[in-house]
């Protein structure tokens, strides 16, 4: 029985074109589990592999979507059984393996999580790799001592997806957020969300000649890298950490070592793609508990495959807002 996906394709001349086409099972590549697929979402990547590519892609034709839940149709893999609900994030699925933005998918069973209690899976893909990394990255900072009351917690790139849900579990769970953005028209959806301040992203987007700035965040998750979050660094309290979750702004750190040296700040790595089981597992439950449903709802644009080339050019432009939620069946 047939099915619709996003296929990307490229020609002889390496120009690349997406549509929604219709797949057989024999299309989809090896794997041990085949999920019915119901919700996937838009992130950066997503749009470089909608695009052309930016690197990730390997192989055409290729299915793009490197997230997705949706229910377990056959399965190969003891942990898993047919109608178990499920979701997948990282693994390099939709880059290097084909990914959500398909009815069916087949995966390593290694590569999904059972969806906890409480999540739909269409609450699941609006949390998404954005929200599964705001997690990790909260989860990093409490380990590192962040607790509410100790002051405001920096939010940078904060109207985007991991932005927008880290947000709104700070919030929720007692911080102080000031948000930063550089869209002015987001500052009421960003007050909703719980950010008690709106920073504007000039007044972090260059660095200074002082290493060393005034005491000012008791923690931080930061979206965008580059001059901003060298800023950050020197703005830091004693003691306090930075989890850097993107590079929306630059791969580059043009940054000094006095931060941590004379404050003591931390410069914590969150990576989503290659995350053990376990933590995996730790972090949905997290998310479960602690996102405040009613605030996730108000992220969400929903969308069609037939949407998916749109969205990818506008992600990568730096146009979304919130948490894009796709019905591939829709």
């Amino acid at each position: 029985m047939g099915f619709r996906a996003l296929v990307v394709e490229k020609d002889a001349e390496g120009a690349t074109s997406a549509s929604v086409k219709e797949l057989t099972e024999a299309d989809l590549p090896g794997g041990d589990v085949t999920v019915a697929v119901e919700y996937s979402t838009v992130n950066y990547k997503d749009g470089l592999c909608i695009g052309p590519g930016g690197g990730l892609v390997r192989n055409y034709p290729h299915v793009p979507g490197i997230d997705f839940a949706g229910t377990v149709e056959a399965s190969d893999d003891s942990r898993f059984d047919v109608g178990d609900r499920v979701v997948l994030t990282g693994w390099r699925v939709g880059e290097a393996h084909w990914g959500g933005y398909s009815q069916k998918a087949r995966v390593k069973a290694d590569w999904l999580v059972p969806l906890p209690e409480g999540l739909s899976t269409q609450d699941a893909m609006a949390v998404g790799t954005a929200g599964f990394t705001a997690m990790l990255a909260i989860m990093a900072l409490e380990r590192h001592g962040l607790r509410p009351g100790k002051g405001e917690v920096l939010v940078t790139g904060a109207a985007g997806g991991v932005g927008s849900v880290a947000t709104a579990i700070l919030n929720d769970l007692g911080y102080e957020v000031a948000a930063v953005t550089g869209r002015p028209q987001t500052e009421g959806y960003l007050r909703d969300l719980g950010a008690s301040r709106i920073v504007p992203r000039e007044e972090l987007a260059e660095t200074v000649k002082r290493p060393l700035e005034a005491e000012t965040w008791a923690g931080c998750v930061d979206a965008v890298g580059g001059a901003m979050l060298a800023r950050v660094l020197g703005q830091m309290k004693y003691g306090c950490s930075v989890a850097a979750v993107g590079l929306a702004g630059g791969a580059s750190l043009p940054a000094s070592v006095v931060p941590f040296l004379l404050r003591g700040v931390n410069l914590l790595g969150i990576d989503s793609v290659m995350q053990p089981y376990d933590n995996r597992v730790a972090a949905w439950k997290r998310v479960a508990s602690d996102l405040p449903m009613d605030k996730l709802s108000a992220m969400i644009q929903p969308a069609t495959l037939a949407d998916l080339p749109r969205l990818g050019d506008e992600i990568l432009k730096g146009q979304v807002r919130g948490r894009v939620v796709v019905d591939v069946n829709a």
